[in-house]
């Protein structure tokens, strides 16, 4: 099953660990947990009234340092995507879909990824000298390779532990 990241607080639970693998263009980033239960956000994202001598209220955030605690790699089932496609690295909004629907189908043709949060992050930008089209077949066809290769690269010591 792969499923989306759709809440803030796992985006920022799964970047702030280092990068699992990089290319080129691609960053990847892994933490074996499942998403946040909807409960914990809620609890976590509320505000909180303060109080103030003029009778006014403002809202005050608690803290995001606060994530829930890691689960065991063992207890993790499942497979959950998140796409950082920034706008500053993709101008048009097509090249950011371009790219976003080319990372949910490299990770929709490798069943055997390890269960846990991915999030996928452009970190460079295509060179527009290069491919000038902004939903171009070779564009297509250079994020594909280079999602491949990074997944490839996350999956090779896995293989070498099964052989």
């Amino acid at each position: 099953m792969i499923g989306r990241i759709q809440r803030p607080v796992d985006f920022e639970r799964v970047l702030a660990r280092p990068s699992r693998s990089r290319s080129a263009h691609f960053a990847l980033h892994h933490l074996s947990a499942t998403p946040a239960p909807s409960a914990w956000n809620a609890a976590q994202l509320r505000t909180a009234r303060a109080e103030l001598s003029t009778g006014d209220t403002q809202p005050a955030h608690s803290p995001v340092e606060h994530a829930p605690p890691a689960e065991p790699s063992s207890a993790v089932e499942g497979c959950w995507v998140g796409l950082v496609v920034p706008k500053r690295h993709a101008k048009r909004s097509v090249t950011r879909q371009l790219l976003k629907r080319q990372i949910r189908a490299a990770f929709a043709e490798r069943p055997g990824m390890p269960p846990g949060l991915w999030v996928v992050r452009l970190r460079s930008p295509f060179d527009r000298q290069k491919f000038p089209s902004a939903a171009s077949d070779a564009l297509r066809a250079a994020a594909r390779a280079e999602l491949a290769q990074l997944l490839d690269r996350v999956l090779a010591p896995r293989a070498e532990k099964l052989a």
